[in-house]
């Protein structure tokens, strides 16, 4: 009879007198619901398919099924061991092994749910599971909203693919967008990172992350702060916003700018916008509104207001070009700088147009009309090599073409030395000899021990050597063929007080890190020849 009476209410046969007993039992005493009737709405009427059996309870506005309950509403069917029928309310309540399905794209599965026909809310509760094509969502509070087909949950859940898992207290995902957002506590694991965020979007078909709040990538390469930008997490492609900093795993390499295209597997940062690049270890930074870095190679580049800072030494290098170029491993750092290079420190001043600075031997190479100035000496030439310690410059070697000038601040007097090469010996920032070998002219103000002016004196030779001590000549060497000349100074011409090639480029110096910014350009009296130095642009290869 039970097997019969199944069969029947399969089928939509309802016993008549089963049928009035129940209806006479439905109808009591009770106040109208506050909500519109089924018969008034344009909402469907929530279907019982099927059941085992149809019970009724005194004093109960509801009917209850039992054993392998059906409803349909509206393209979806939901299935459940038992359940409570408010036809009135056009809702009901399922009970254990509840199953929602929408087509052959979404399933979702709970211990109990409570479904209004009317709003098309289905709430969902405990050990839920919400499947679509592409991902799994768990949840143990599950709010369905077919209307507008999102999911939320409101007390911790799971969404899962086959790339990733996210976790978080709080999360949405739309089986039509295939988008999830996610926010508070958020936890996105891939097996080669993970990314704990405050709020993000995920795509499971693009596998692409929109970042929405202050979040961190972890790998074991390193880690990355942002708080907005999206992550392709299929090809580890990236865009950082809003000034994100990338971190080496050991935290001594440090990539910032206001734009970052980064990918972890290449391990290339592209920045845009006020790059800040540093090396803890190596102590040196590279800044510049762009920015190209490879944290596998250690190759760094910035352009636009380029510059490179070097604090390893006792005094900080300051060092400014059109494109900057810093190369460093695990022992030494390399610079190289083109195009309108100025730097600074606060023994050593200059400006050429490329630079090359090695830490394994802490030398300076110029080319491209080099000029070099320390306390009141400007030095000049074809190229000139730098050599430096832990605390100040040590000597300058000028090849080719030499030219020192002194500045003896007093007016329009200046000691000059030319020659074909030349090597400038420092102490304390000041120099203290000079050797000069081939075609060497001296042109300086003798001055007696007490301090009176005696004249010019002009000397030729193929060698010279200079002591200088207090900014004075304390002794002069000259070797092989010599000529000298000394003119008091009321016989002095104002073409005898300069030799040829002088020209005095001070106003080109630069007076502190933040005088870097600005342009190399000669006067025009004073315009050289260009020449083309030997570190080639061809180097920056990206």
């Amino acid at each position: 009879m039970k097997g019969q009476r199944s069969q029947f209410f399969r089928e939509g046969i309802f016993l008549p007198g089963l049928f009035s007993i129940i209806m006479a039992t439905a109808v009591h005493a009770q106040q109208p619901l506050q909500q519109p009737s089924v018969a008034d709405s344009a909402v469907e009427i929530v279907e019982m398919k099927q059941a085992n059996l149809l019970s009724k309870r005194e004093g109960f506005d509801a009917q209850i099924f039992t054993g392998d309950v059906i409803f349909y509403h509206e393209g979806a069917f939901m299935y459940c061991d038992s359940a409570y029928l408010y036809k009135e309310a056009n809702s009901f309540e399922a009970f254990s092994n509840v199953r929602m399905e929408q087509g052959d794209t979404i399933f979702v599965y709970g211990d109990y749910l409570h479904y209004n026909g009317n709003t098309r809310l289905a709430r969902l509760r405990d050990n839920i599971r919400m499947e679509d094509r592409t991902a799994t969502l768990f949840t143990d509070s599950l709010d369905y909203d077919r209307t507008a087909n999102l999911g939320y949950y409101f007390e911790g859940g799971m969404l899962v693919d086959e790339e990733n898992e996210l976790t978080s207290y709080w999360g949405q995902y739309s089986p039509d967008t295939k988008e999830a957002l996610f926010s508070d506590s958020v936890k996105l694991v891939n097996e080669d990172y993970i990314i704990y965020a405050d709020t993000l979007k995920y795509n499971t078909e693009s596998k692409f992350v929109d970042i929405l709040g202050p979040s961190r990538i972890v790998s074991d390469s390193g880690y990355v702060h942002t708080s907005r930008g999206w992550y392709n997490t299929v090809t580890d492609d990236s865009r950082l916003l809003d000034r994100s900093e990338v971190y080496s795993n050991d935290g001594t390499k440090v990539l910032i700018g206001d734009t970052i295209l980064y990918n972890r597997q290449t391990g290339i940062g592209e920045v845009f916008g006020d790059m800040f690049l540093e090396d803890r270890a190596q102590k040196a930074i590279l800044r510049g509104n762009y920015g190209y870095y490879d944290e596998k190679t250690e190759y760094g580049m910035a352009t636009d207001m380029a510059y490179a800072i070097d604090y390893s030494q006792g005094d900080s290098l300051f060092v400014h070009g059109d494109t900057l170029i810093m190369i460093t491993d695990s022992i030494h750092r390399e610079v190289k700088a083109f195009y309108d290079v100025r730097f600074y420190r606060s023994d050593l001043q200059g400006v050429c147009d490329s630079l090359h600075y090695a830490s394994v031997d802490s030398m300076l190479y110029m080319i491209g009309d080099p000029v070099i100035w320390s306390d009141n000496n400007q030095i000049l030439g074809n190229r000139i090599d730098i050599f430096l310690n832990d605390s100040t410059i040590e000597k300058a070697i000028v090849r080719d073409y030499a030219l020192a000038i002194q500045d003896r601040r007093e007016q329009d007097q200046f000691n000059q030395l030319s020659g074909r090469d030349m090597t400038a010996f420092f102490r304390g920032g000041e120099i203290y000899h000079v050797l000069v070998e081939g075609d060497a002219v001296s042109l300086y103000y003798a001055v007696q021990e007490d301090s009176t002016l005696i004249g010019l004196n002009k000397m030729e030779s193929a060698y010279l050597e200079i002591d200088i001590k207090n900014e004075q000549i304390e002794k002069l060497k000259a070797y092989a063929v010599t000529t000298g000349v000394m003119t008091p100074l009321p016989l002095l011409n104002p073409e005898d007080t300069r030799l040829e090639g002088f020209t005095w480029l001070d106003y080109l110096r630069p007076s502190g890190p933040d005088d870097l910014f600005r342009s190399n350009e000669r006067r025009s009296s004073e315009a050289t020849e260009p020449r083309r130095g030997r570190f080639e642009r061809e180097d920056i290869t990206l």
